[in-house]
């Protein structure tokens, strides 16, 4: 989970809604092209959120579809894994421990010059490599080795059999000849990509937008939307208002909002199905949220299906962990059923008796904690306001702060945070870097400092076994820990929804991860979307 990934609003005076209008008005249209006026082959969407770099050194595009780039495998529109710049699936050694790619020819990177095997090489090399600052290298543990043999092919060894290892590849390749000759982490190709993609960036405005066109010379074909831009807007109310005003030709908007284009209007609402959670963090070091008492009764004292019919509007479904109910890894009998009589009796139980304002205290230390959520999120101050109303119903008080990351991040040692996470397609990319205890601390990975020698071992057990009943046992042990201590409370698995403008005719979704938006949504395929005239 990382900060950027993080959206919503808060409730804003009339005078700030129409500054920020006023601002976003003065965006399309302009020399690049990017305003839903400039002509039927462009399309502006309103996203919620921006990247902090747009270079898959540093983990941009890590689970695909990032339009700048390509991987060597990609994921269709039913999530099964397909050739991009590999010519077809690898080549999988008996042991699993070996994985051939035949790479494409004749691929250019945007600037005209050659992809190759080396470029494969220098990618995973670099992110694998400590001094870069990719929070996500971990995901590549069971990497040995990357080899090329000749131009045109790419071997994988690895230290174990790791069953995902083929949708890892999904991430984007970076020119060495470019990125090569820069520092990783700070060099100008962070905001200045050069990619294989079918979209190539003409200017990111901090803020405000990312402004593309069209590769003309993409392998895949030219796209028929020329012109792409994603107008950065973290106000839902304001995404929604110049969705209505004509100014965008997209956006996500939250379910209440959402609901509020009819059909008929011009528009179509397309509803995303997702791995995005949102949760509580419990942190370990905190007197009360670290206590295994405090954490067993908020598991049991929130009501998630209200938050589900009230937050949501029902486009959601109700969480027990990052794994949804509905996935093949959802360990059946961990559901919590809201029940504030059990929680009440585990706190009696641990020691935590109510005191006069009935708040319970226990050893002289009240039952008291803050939660913070990012400002001008309001999907996350809804869960964190519910959840903090049925916490003080259990004898727990919660008091709720919004900030900014830079705010919140140095707290999160000691104080809880309305987080969000999630990712598709197998269980390890959901819970390794959640519940490990060697990542506390580690940026947003395992912002709870959880510790749980259980969890560490099945989570290494489900990682490094190729046999799928075996990752299935460990994966339900993860899951029953989470039961008996959890270090999180999980709220909800949240429905993304869209709305567009009929004129792209009939879109599609992918199954979702938390990190959504730039590439996410309808336009996951905007290179393959024909514009109405």
């Amino acid at each position: 989970m990382t900060a950027r990934s993080i959206r919503g609003t808060v409730a804003v005076t009339l005078a700030t809604v129409l500054s920020l209008t006023a601002a976003a008005c003065s965006q399309p249209g302009g020399s690049d092209g990017s305003g839903s006026g400039s002509g039927a082959d462009s399309a502006v969407v309103g996203i919620a959120y921006e990247p902090d770099s747009l270079s898959p050194l540093l983990g941009y595009g890590k689970d695909g579809n990032s339009k700048i780039f390509d991987g060597l495998l990609a994921l269709d529109g039913d999530m099964k894994l397909r050739p991009a710049l590999a010519t077809a699936l690898p080549d999988v050694s008996d042991d699993g421990l070996t994985y051939t790619y035949r790479l494409r020819s004749g691929v250019k990177f945007s600037d005209g010059k050659p992809f190759g095997a080396k470029d494969v090489v220098f990618t995973y090399r670099t992110i694998l490599d400590e001094k870069t600052n990719n929070a996500s290298r971990t995901e590549l543990d069971a990497v040995k080795s990357i080899e090329a043999s000749g131009d045109d092919t790419v071997v994988f060894t690895l230290k174990y059999p790791y069953a995902p290892f083929a949708q890892r590849t999904v991430l984007p390749i970076a020119p060495e000849h470019i990125a090569g000759k820069q520092d990783v982490n700070t060099g100008a190709f962070t905001t200045h990509p050069i990619g294989t993609g079918p979209y190539l960036l003409t200017k990111w405005s901090k803020g405000e937008k990312l402004s593309f066109r069209a590769n003309p010379d993409y392998w895949g074909g030219a796209p028929k939307v020329k012109k792409f831009t994603m107008a950065i807007i973290k106000d839902d109310d304001v995404r929604a208002t110049r969705l209505r005003s004509g100014e965008l030709d997209g956006a996500i908007l939250p379910p209440n909002l959402a609901k509020g284009f009819a059909r008929g209007s011009g528009m179509r609402t397309y509803a995303a199905t997702t791995y995005d959670y949102r949760t509580v963090t419990l942190p370990t070091h905190n007197k009360v949220a670290g206590d295994t008492a405090i954490r067993r009764a908020l598991d049991v004292a929130v009501d998630r299906r209200a938050m589900v019919d009230s937050i949501l509007n029902g486009e959601g479904r109700p969480a027990y962990g990052p794994v949804p109910t509905d996935s093949e890894w959802f360990t059946k009998g961990t559901e919590r059923v809201h029940d504030l009589a059990a929680a009440k009796e585990i706190l009696d139980e641990a020691g935590w008796k109510p005191g006069k304002d009935g708040i319970r205290t226990k050893d002289g230390v009240r039952a008291a904690f803050p939660l913070w959520y990012l400002t001008g999120d309001k999907l996350r101050q809804d869960h964190a306001l519910a959840y903090a109303s049925d916490a003080k119903k259990a004898g727990i008080a919660i008091t709720t702060e919004a900030g900014t990351w830079e705010v919140i991040e140095p707290r999160m040692k000691q104080d809880a945070v309305l987080a969000g996470g999630g990712s598709p397609a197998d269980p390890d990319f959901d819970q390794y870097a959640l519940l490990k205890s060697s990542l506390a601390g580690d940026g947003f990975n395992n912002m709870a400092w959880y510790d749980n020698k259980t969890v560490d071992q099945a989570l290494e057990a489900g990682r490094r076994s190729g046999d799928k009943a075996a990752r299935k046992a460990a994966y339900d042990t993860v899951q029953r820990e989470l039961v008996k201590n959890p270090g999180y409370t999980f709220l909800t698995h949240i429905d993304h929804l869209y709305v567009v403008k009929d004129r792209f005719g009939a879109l599609t979704t992918q199954v979702e991860p938390h990190d959504h938006g730039l590439a996410s949504g309808p336009w996951w395929n905007v290179e393959d979307w024909t514009p109405k005239k």
